[in-house]
């Protein structure tokens, strides 16, 4: 068995000398490192390490032996081999029991004598007294009469070096792997987690784990996606959703007005109307839905975005009323002469900025007189020239927009049939009353 030091230690001989007395005591001397010990009747070693405080100053350990003691590092030992009558002194010895007779251990090497004195030889556990060789990287296994030193777990031996295993080379892991001494572990990408063998990786369903999506969570492998409800759009952080101004990319959206709301929009009508479906305006007709403020005496006149009430009777002298919108001048009467023989009232409604030129309303005779030939004009209410008549033929016309007007705006025009008949030298008008009410708005 080798060893990393060996100190053979001279023992000294024990003189013993003993002057003859008249009585029965007796004089010992023992020589220096020794003392007489009078139950055994022999000089026996002192232990300096034990008597002397601080035997050794720094990091040195004291080690006794016979007649002295011995200043070595932490890591030395000393050891004895056994020689006929010398004594070996060792801290951590196994051969030495201070309690029994100083005497070669008579066991094999790698055993020491039964302390009870049974005279068997026990094992010496060479490991625990640290009487072994190994390297400080390698642990040291006890075997019967001897030791054995092994490399600790996640080394191997090469030479007498205990060396790293780097078990990241033989890829134990499914992500990634991290060696360090003796041992690995394994880690997993963003998104993954260890499954329970410690190596292989799952996916992590991060939107069962308060995932930061501010509405709508989709797990995928390995990450996870955030989505929007409608009306929303995603950010660029990936995770909150910002509102959609869906007025901010067009103004024909709606028809008349886009209101913007969380997660969606909605059109307005302007007052006099309704929604039509979800972008449309439609005017209310107050005078059918009877929603009017108009009186017994007079009518409701309907319009773009709103009513007017006018009297039922319109008649003004010479003119007297025939029916509800139709007044006559009686030929008796000498104010009538120069005055159409008849005033019929009609109201209509058009929208603003129509386009032009454009058929608004058509005039019609009522009635149809043999060798009668009718002629159609504005008779007034037309100073700015926003409006002409076409004749269609002999019994009808055609009012004309030839210019854009824009609302809210009325107009009162006299629309005048001229019917004469040359062989009867007979000549007579009749005017039709239109009053245009022109809406605000272009709907």
């Amino acid at each position: 068995m080798q060893w990393f030091s060996f100190l053979i230690v001279s023992l000294l001989l024990v003189v013993s000398r003993q002057q003859e007395s008249e009585g029965p005591n007796s004089y010992t001397e023992c020589t220096d490192g020794y003392e007489w010990d009078r139950e055994r009747q022999h000089c026996k070693d002192i232990n300096e390490c034990q008597t002397i405080p601080d035997a050794c100053k720094g990091d040195l350990k004291c080690i006794n032996h016979f007649g002295g003691y011995l200043c070595l590092p932490p890591s030395a030992s000393v050891i004895s081999e056994s020689q006929p009558d010398q004594h070996v002194a060792s801290e951590t010895h196994p051969y030495f029991d201070p309690g029994h007779d100083q005497r070669p251990n008579p066991c094999p090497q790698g055993y020491q004598l039964d302390p009870q004195g049974q005279g068997t030889c026990n094992d010496v556990d060479e490991c625990e007294y640290e009487l072994h060789d190994c390297l400080p990287s390698q642990d040291c296994v006890n075997i019967i009469g001897s030791f054995h030193c092994k490399c600790p777990e996640g080394y191997r031996k090469i030479g007498n070096e205990c060396v790293d295993i780097d078990e990241c080379r033989y890829r134990y892991c499914q992500h990634r792997c991290v060696n360090y001494p003796g041992s690995f572990t394994c880690q997993c990408e963003p998104g993954f987690q260890l499954a329970s063998n410690n190596r292989s990786c799952v996916d992590v369903n991060e939107c069962s784990m308060g995932t930061p999506c501010q509405q709508r969570c989709y797990n995928t492998y390995g990450t996870f996606l955030c989505r929007c409800n409608q009306g929303y759009e995603l950010s660029q952080d990936g995770h909150t959703c910002n509102d959609i101004d869906e007025c901010s990319y067009s103004s024909y959206i709606c028809q008349y007005q886009c209101v913007n709301e969380p997660g969606r929009f909605s059109c307005v009508c302007p007052e006099g109307y309704q929604l039509l479906g979800t972008r449309l305006c439609q005017d209310i007709n107050e005078c059918e839905k009877g929603t009017h403020s108009c009186s017994e005496q007079q009518t409701c006149v309907n319009f773009h975005g709103g009513f007017q009430c006018v009297e039922k009777n319109q008649c003004q002298e010479p003119y007297i009323q025939v029916s509800e919108n139709r007044c006559m001048c009686p030929g008796t009467n000498q104010l009538c002469h120069d005055e159409p023989s008849s005033v019929v009232y009609r109201y209509m409604s058009i929208t603003s900025d129509r386009s032009v030129p454009s058929d608004i309303f058509q005039i019609q005779a009522t009635s149809v007189y043999p060798g009668a030939y009718n002629t159609f004009q504005i008779r007034s209410g037309n100073e700015q020239g926003e409006f002409f008549i076409r004749q269609i033929n002999n019994l009808s016309a055609m009012l004309v927009l030839s210019h854009p007007v824009t609302g809210p705006r009325q107009f009162v025009l006299d629309l005048e049939m001229l019917t004469t008949n040359s062989l009867l030298s007979y000549r007579s008008s009749s005017v039709l009353r239109l009053t245009v009410i022109v809406g605000a708005h272009s709907f």
